[in-house]
């Protein structure tokens, strides 16, 4: 290759001509025009436009022998414009996300159900990308379809197979679950015998209440129909299956039946239960004491019998992991022991139910469980003194618990209007329980090992509010109980997704800066040569790319490269 320059009375111009032979004769062709002598100028600055040209050419010819693809020089004018509607601007943060479905198998979980159905639209296209926007860009389903162009690799679907999609994959949410638990194990080692389970709903935005959409107890304090959602997470943190059922339906009936399929589809049969106090129901606790199976749950020690509580309560016998020295929680030093977790134990049974009730206590946790009661009475006070008439309790965790109303006076006289005031006598009986936490199990196991594996029932709750926060599940707008379903199944897989891509940093960073930093890695489109990032480099992009074996992070990715990076990311 060589430099040529074709001048004009007005103009300079440059260009990389090459020798080729056309049919057996030898002549020049452009290879790549560089510009004008001012358009050069201007891009180069103190550079010499000639200088400057010689050495592109010289590096060409190096490259060229070498082997390896020259580094491009985009070539813009200050008078062109772009062309009307062309798109220049496109998300790339779904590749790490692409690579992990496909390594999840769901492609071809897709395609068996393709096969089975028949029908002519990309059911896997639909998916993945219903997927990759809820994670990035949730939204409806018709902003989904619209966002799925701004990915670097276009739609092949139209909006009406979406919806025709949704019922398919309400039909086979049960097979997609079984199939991808089962080709989550060849990437690794499931921790299925600790299971947690956890219950929560979705709110939504329509009023009528039909099918799943009921009127429930909604935790989001809404006055709108719900729908629950029950879903077990393994010991890892990983979802593994997930049930939608009514609203209106009582949470610890929902337990079994998906429990049930656990043991039928995934081919699991010994694993421990951990759940909350609210889906501890007697019956819940004799389901997992037979068949290898068994249970953890928190327990109310308010609700525990007289002679329980004044047990667990009792500021003696209390044990530190590790020693077997008891100490009285009574007399401990509020700054040396602040860090500290007591316990005690004992075996109790019930209603022909065996199981250990172990209690802890904390300093920290007191302290934390006071600050807490303050807030809320000092949002009570300002209730009172504000506008009394409106005070209606809501549930037992809110502060208007606190407030009492009475038409006494403190001299016992009656008095014409009601009279509100602050429960101290409620106060009281509540701070007697402060610093105290129990779980009751049916394993025989070391106490501390069983508060350790209780200890990460956060990690549920986390999944679910990502859920509603990052991923936006609710409110939820369609109406159709297979389309419900299929928007559930959608958000189910997009947490193992994200989980697995938290895993694979190493839990580093947290949920915001992985959502958020996925959001912002757009690239540039240079027609003809490649792509340019236009997002920052971060120790989280770095620690990104080196987790999944490709970069993006070029000063630009040309197209070859990226046609690559496509291939990498669907194990191909």
């Amino acid at each position: 290759m060589r430099l040529q320059i074709s001048r004009s009375k007005n103009a300079a111009s440059f260009y990389v001509v090459k020798s080729v032979y056309v049919n057996g004769k030898r002549t020049n062709k452009v290879h790549e025009k560089l510009g004008t002598y001012k358009e050069l100028k201007a891009k180069l600055g103190d550079k010499d436009p000639y200088e400057w040209a010689k050495e592109y050419v010289a590096e060409l010819n190096r490259l060229e022998k070498e082997g390896k693809e020259p580094t491009v020089i985009a070539k813009y004018s200050p008078s062109k414009l772009i062309k009307m509607g062309e798109q220049r601007s496109f998300n790339g943060g779904y590749l790490f996300l692409q690579k992990i479905y496909h390594e999840l198998g769901l492609n071809k979980i897709c395609n068996e159900i393709s096969n089975k159905y028949k029908f002519e639209y990309n059911l896997d296209s639909i998916l993945s990308r219903l997927i990759y926007g809820r994670i990035l860009f949730p939204s409806s389903k018709l902003s989904t379809y619209e966002l799925s162009s701004e990915l670097l690799e276009p739609p092949d679907f139209e909006l009406h197979q979406i919806y025709r999609a949704l019922e398919v994959i309400a039909k086979e949410t049960d097979f997609i679950q079984s199939s991808l638990y089962q080709n989550s194990l060849l990437l690794s080692k499931r921790n299925s015998g600790i299971l947690y389970y956890d219950c929560t709903n979705y709110f939504f935005e329509i009023e009528e209440g039909e099918g799943l959409k009921q009127y429930g107890l909604s935790k989001d304090h809404k006055p709108n129909p719900i729908v629950q959602m029950g879903l077990f997470m393994d010991g890892d943190g990983i979802p593994l299956a997930f049930s939608v059922t009514e609203g209106n339906k009582n949470e610890q009936l929902t337990l079994k039946p998906l429990e049930k399929k656990i043991l039928s589809d995934f081919k699991l049969s010994k694993f421990v239960v951990c759940t909350d106090a609210g889906l501890a129901s007697h019956s819940n606790r004799k389901f997992n004491d037979k068949g290898g199976r068994a249970f953890i749950t928190t327990q109310s020690i308010k609700k525990l019998k007289a002679h329980l509580k004044k047990w667990a309560l009792d500021p003696n016998g209390w044990y530190l992991p590790g020693s077997l020295k008891t100490y009285n929680i009574d007399t401990l030093d509020e700054e040396k022991d602040k860090e500290k977790i007591f316990y005690k134990e004992r075996w109790i049974k019930e209603n022909n139910l065996e199981q250990k009730l172990i209690v802890t206590y904390s300093i920290k946790y007191r302290d934390y469980q006071r600050k807490v009661r303050n807030s809320q009475i000092e949002r009570a006070l300002k209730a009172i003194d504000t506008n009394p008439s409106k005070i209606n309790k809501s549930n037992q965790n809110d502060y208007k618990r606190f407030i009492k109303k009475t038409h006494c006076t403190d001299d016992g006289e009656y008095a014409e209007n009601e009279i509100y005031s602050i429960d101290t006598e409620l106060i009281n009986k509540e701070e007697a329980f402060d610093g105290f936490y129990a779980v009751c199990t049916n394993l025989d196991e070391a106490a501390t090992e069983i508060i350790k594996i209780n200890r990460r029932r956060w990690e549920i709750e986390e999944c679910f509010q990502i859920l509603k926060s990052e991923f936006k599940a609710r409110p939820v707008y369609l109406k159709r109980d297979d389309r419900i379903t299929a928007h559930f199944t959608a958000c189910f897989i997009a947490l193992i997704i994200f989980r697995i891509l938290e895993k694979r940093l190493n839990e580093q960073f947290t949920c915001e800066t992985i959502i958020h930093s996925l959001r912002k890695m757009n690239f540039k489109l240079l027609k003809g040569e490649g792509y340019e990032p236009i997002y920052t480099r971060t120790d989280f992009t770095d620690a990104l790319h080196e987790s999944f074996g490709f970069r993006t992070d070029y000063e630009i990715v040309t197209l070859k490269q990226m046609k690559k990076i496509f291939k990498i990311t669907k194990n191909k």
